[in-house]
């Protein structure tokens, strides 16, 4: 199997927004009440923090990536 290339922030928008939809899904259930206005500053956030999350990940990744590789020791 193909292994694909881990995106943190593709994990932290999901997580945000799964959390929008589980506060919406309780006040669908009526577990409790949520007023409309919750999910904007949840997504946008959520959105946001991604953004900063995968734009230090690739920072990450390509300071990685551009490093010089050094032969090790020979025997």
């Amino acid at each position: 199997m193909l292994r694909h290339e881990f995106q943190p922030g593709r994990l932290v928008a999901g997580l945000f927004l799964t959390a929008a939809g589980v506060v919406y899904a309780g006040d669908a259930g009526g577990l409790w009440r949520t007023p409309w206005f919750v999910a904007v500053p949840l997504v946008v956030g959520g959105l946001c923090l991604a953004a900063v999350t995968g734009m230090v990940a690739q920072g990450v990744r390509r300071r990685r990536d551009s490093r010089p590789t050094t032969p090790g020791p020979r025997p």
